[in-house]
């Protein structure tokens, strides 16, 4: 029997960090009997939740990667992305969010909205994906959904309404209210997995038509019928289940369910809800560039008997070869098509279809439009468009944010060199916001990323799965020498070996420039210096520019003009006049007071406004200098130009500052001169790095 897309749901789980995000996922798996017994994501039994299957997942009870699996609710498949919750692989929430259709916000009952749930809950804004709330540890003390509740609809903008409302909360939290049909759930079963339903304790009766009555209210406002039905006070389960779903999915309401992933309680109706509110594909209009037609707009239709759009979301290296997850966005994707790749033009066969179960792996035979699967060994690059024949539609690509931090990376022996660049290679290629090149100065190899954490990880990843062994250090600071005033030089070249020898003198003057890097001036005249050795001279300059006499940084910023010189008929050559060009560097540099300038980078933070005054100290004791600071709305937005040789590690003091709530973005404004209060010692010691490298 074919499957219809309307009974699919495409959602992932995403949340501020230890809300239970992973917990949640692996309680889904266990009631939709996909797993048959519950691991824990610290579990002291070793084995660690199902999502988390990397290594290093399971040892610091974090998620990494985001991880893919399905499963079947009542006669529904779930496609399920579990998500990290750390600002630093923000990439993984980032991508899972542009492939799916709807999307579950898990907050903390006593934390409520913190840092990350805003981050997330703007990602979610970015693709206009519809959300259900779900407060979660409602067992902890401390706790108070309605304060959430109020939090969202304040700090995020939510139209949030309560589909719920707890018995008992802290440790006397027992079960939940259903607004809906006006019934109390208990969860009995060693796991929670026997669902008992009786009718609302007296004692909340009151308070819990009060609150139904706020959720027809709102509902009402999106519906005429419910509205009508509301006035004559006929309204059915049904049709409030109906006037939701329509704004849910419009993003207009964001229904708010409760109860604590941990203890087993209320994760049954989170999965009727996912059912019930959030869109299936053909809900959910996706949009394509025609590539023919000047990049315009195309609307995708969630048939399968349509050519195919299908994207590759994510890339993941397996044990067998690259797995690439894919959504199906239009037509089928079968076992044994040739597809097209939009980027590269290139046609591919596919040979094996799987679904990924976190870490395992199961055959398919093909993939309708609206479903999530994944290619193997295919070679391709994440956010490729995969079409049929003859179509040339390409998905918008996903938005990805700057590296703001860097580590140069040492290997130990040329083992760990080669094994090195196997996992910079796979590392770079699944992770658009983890970069590595080598600077051209310092010959290290440098690699960049969205925090400490995120480039720990994958130094960590390096030592275990390919047996790398690396160093880190912070890299060199790229200093650059120039000169401060107008010198004059007159050298002459003599070298006499017997028969032919070298002769050349140049005579000119240097002086610094703002604008350029170098600049070559002839002003010679009388044919002093014939004119087919200018270029020889200005070769040898230029030679001198690479590394400068001072302290062996490269010479930027310097203007050489020459207006005088002398050749010989026999012993005059292309090459004497280089030399002697060096040796006038060399004398006009020593007399032009040369200085060293560093990099300035151009800091933008965002911060709440109560934090503003910690952000600026931080900038102050970072030898920068604050540009602006300007209010946008609960955010404060500074501006500062900053030396980069103080930035490091300045991602960690800034998040420690402002309780995670704050973020930064940095690129290179311009070199300044370092200041003479400042000790050389910092110049000293890069200028000797420098002569070890050499």
């Amino acid at each position: 029997m074919e499957k219809t897309s309307e009974k699919v749901r495409n959602i992932g789980i995403s949340a501020h960090i230890d809300s239970g995000k992973t917990t949640l996922t692996e309680r889904i798996l266990f009631y939709t009997k996909r797993i048959h017994a519950i691991h824990d994501v610290k579990g002291k039994d070793g084995v660690g939740a199902t999502m988390d299957s990397m290594e290093l997942e399971r040892e610091r009870g974090i998620t990494i990667a985001s991880a893919a699996t399905y499963c079947e609710w009542q006669g529904h498949e779930i496609n399920i992305i579990d998500t990290p919750g750390h600002v630093d692989f923000t990439i993984e929430v980032e991508r899972a969010l542009k492939v799916l259709d709807g999307a579950i916000l898990v907050l903390c009952s006593v934390g409520g909205v913190q840092s990350q749930s805003i981050t997330v809950d703007q990602q979610m804004k970015r693709y206009k994906v519809p959300c259900l709330g779900f407060i979660n540890k409602c067992d902890r003390s401390g706790a108070n959904p309605s304060r959430v509740i109020d939090q969202l609809k304040n700090k995020l903008g939510h139209n949030a309404v309560a589909m719920q409302m707890p018995i008992g909360l802290e440790a006397d939290f027992e079960g939940v209210v259903d607004l809906v049909a006006m019934k109390a759930v208990y969860f009995d079963g060693i796991n929670g997995e026997t669902v008992r339903v009786e009718d609302i304790p007296e004692s909340l009766l009151s308070e819990a038509i009060e609150k139904r009555e706020e959720l027809i209210d709102v509902a009402s406002m999106f519906s005429d019928e419910l509205m009508e039905a509301a006035l004559e006070d006929k309204v059915t389960d049904e049709l409030l289940i109906s006037a939701v779903r329509k704004a849910t999915i419009a993003r207009k309401i964001t229904p708010v369910f409760i109860g604590s992933a941990y203890k087993n309680k209320g994760v049954q109706l989170i999965l009727d809800a996912v059912t019930n509110f959030l869109p299936c594909p053909s809900e959910i209009e996706n949009h394509a560039l025609d590539m023919n037609n000047n990049e315009a707009e195309v609307i995708l239709s969630n048939d399968s008997q349509k050519p195919l759009v299908a994207y590759a979301f994510k890339i993941e290296e397996g044990q067998f070869g690259q797995l690439t997850y894919v959504r199906v966005y239009q037509g089928t994707l079968a076992k044994g098509d040739t597809i097209f790749n939009v980027r590269t033009g290139k046609k591919v066969k596919v040979g094996r279809l799987v679904r990924m179960h976190a870490n395992q792996m199961e055959d398919i035979g093909k993939i309708s439009a609206g479903y999530i699967g994944t290619l193997f060994g295919i070679d391709c690059a994440s956010g490729d468009t995969f079409v049929s024949r003859g179509f040339n539609l390409a998905m918008t690509s996903m938005f990805i944010p700057e590296p703001v931090i860097s580590l140069a990376i040492i290997p130990k022996d040329s083992t760990a060199e080669v094994n090195m660049s196997k996992a910079l290679n796979r590392f770079s290629k699944e992770d658009p916001t983890f970069r590595t090149y080598v600077s051209e100065e310092t010959g290290d190899t440098i690699i960049s990323g969205m925090g400490e954490l995120h480039l720990e990880v994958y130094v960590e990843r390096m030592r275990r799965e390919y047996n790398a062994e690396v160093t880190t250090g912070t890299p060199t600071v790229s200093y650059r020498e120039t000169i401060t005033r107008l010198a004059e030089f007159n050298y002459t070249h003599r070298k006499q070996t017997g028969g032919a020898g070298q002769f050349g003198r140049v005579a000119g003057y240097m002086e610094p420039v703002i604008e350029d890097e170098f600049v070559f001036e002839n002003k010679v005249t009388g044919g002093s210096i014939p004119t087919q050795f200018i270029s020889a001279c200005e070769k040898g300059f230029r030679n001198c520019l690479a590394k400068g006499p001072k302290m062996q940084f490269p010479v930027t910023g310097i203007k050489v003009v020459i207006n005088d010189g002398q050749s010989h008929s026999v012993d005059s050559s292309e090459m004497a006049f280089q030399a002697a060009a060096r040796g006038a560097f060399l004398e006009g540099y020593a007399k032009a007071k040369p200085v060293i300038h560093e990099p300035i980078m151009k800091v933008v933070v965002e911060t709440p406004t109560e934090y503003q005054g910690a952000a600026m100290g931080s900038l102050n004791q970072r030898r920068g200098i604050i540009v602006a600071a300007q209010d946008e709305g609960s955010i404060c937005v500074i501006e500062a130009q900053v030396p980069l040789a103080e930035m490091f590690g300045y991602s960690t003091v800034l998040r420690s500052l402002t309780q995670g709530k704050a973020q930064f973005t940095m690129e290179f404004f311009t070199y300044k001169q370092v200041p003479s209060s400042i000790s050389e010692e910092l110049v000293k010691k890069a200028a000797e790095e420098k002569k070890n490298v050499a």
